[in-house]
């Protein structure tokens, strides 16, 4: 029996997964996907977004959201389980799509690969990693001088004590190819020299591709790279760690009252975003008298507000997360009031 090519779509916070998928659900061209969204925090909103461009593509049941935790944490309880349910449908899939958390160590989850439910049924046809070009131009994140050097140098990166460092460079050292979105956002000879230091940082063979939100199937599909055989050569920072936690990192959820205007709205976003600490902001949020809700998602110093659709059924919440020990309460206040 053939297995099922899994794909991983990896990333840190705001890079653009999410869009990424759903480009990727509307160019399906007939093949069946399953789609599993992991979340940090306890409220789902990446898993509505693919909902609503995947109607053609996933039946019932084949988008699974996963929620309070990174999917790295909750193996056992979480994926294997869901992997088993996907695997064991009447209709095969032809392939499977994993958007990991923003926060999300891939090493782990490849792992799970060769646990007995899924090794025989089930394999990562590849590890797509987006980096955000215009986090790395703005200093958000971070392609380290040592993580270049240790690459070049056919050894270990060092450890740092920086979270979001560590986490980002994780995800670079499992990629089988980088997608750099964003890249209409920075200038060209910054994006040049963005792609020849992550070429210097990551395994041969690893290509980057620049991405505006959209990409071919056939460029983010068909891989075969077999990751979960290859785990030696996708070294991390938390590689040989048997448990891995977040304590770096925190969410809170948030019901916001409803802004008189859009403009109000983007203000309040814009506010919370730049308390210390904070990383992002995302979810549904009203402006008065409108039908329809408003899809938020910051990042940096980019707020961006669109309306939903009027029948959309999310609730109104934004999710907040941040570096451990960011001011909640302030949070609360600004996006409640």
């Amino acid at each position: 029996m053939s297995r099922v090519p899994v794909t991983v779509l990896t990333g840190f916070l705001g890079a653009g997964k999410t869009t990424l998928l759903r480009s990727l659900l509307t160019q399906a061209d007939g093949r069946r996907i399953a789609v599993i969204v992991n979340e940090f925090g306890d409220a789902g909103f990446d898993g509505g977004l693919v909902e609503e461009c995947a109607a053609k593509t996933c039946a019932p049941g084949d988008i699974v959201e996963l929620t309070n935790g990174c999917i790295c944490c909750t193996v056992a309880d979480d994926f294997v389980p869901t992997m088993d349910k996907l695997l064991t449908r009447e209709k095969p899939l032809d392939a499977i799509v994993i958007e990991t958390s923003g926060l999300a160590l891939p090493q782990p989850l490849l792992k799970a690969f060769a646990w007995p439910a899924v090794r025989t049924r089930a394999t990562v046809d590849g590890v797509v990693t987006v980096v955000d070009a215009l986090a790395l131009t703005e200093g958000r994140i971070v392609l380290d001088d040592d993580l270049v050097a240790a690459r070049l140098g056919d050894a270990k990166p060092i450890d740092h004590d920086d979270p979001v460092e560590e986490v980002f460079e994780d995800q670079l050292a499992c990629a089988d190819l980088v997608v750099l979105s964003k890249s209409d956002l920075v200038a060209p000879a910054a994006l040049s020299d963005i792609e020849a230091r992550l070429a210097a940082a990551l395994r041969p063979g690893v290509r980057v591709v620049r991405s505006r939100g959209h990409l071919a199937p056939e460029i983010l599909v068909g891989m075969g790279a077999g990751a979960e055989n290859d785990l030696a050569a996708r070294v991390g920072h938390h590689d040989e760690e048997e448990e891995h936690d977040h304590d770096d990192f925190d969410s809170i959820v948030v019901r916001p009252s409803a802004a008189a205007s859009i403009d109000e709205m983007r203000g309040r976003v814009g506010d919370a975003l730049s308390l210390p600490g904070v990383l992002r902001v995302k979810g549904y949020a009203r402006i008065a008298e409108k039908p329809a809700p408003i899809v938020v998602q910051a990042v940096g110093g980019r707020v961006e507000l669109a309306f939903a659709r009027p029948d959309a059924r999310q609730g109104e919440h934004l999710v907040v997360i941040g570096l451990k020990g960011f001011d909640a309460g302030a949070a609360r206040r600004i996006l409640s009031t």
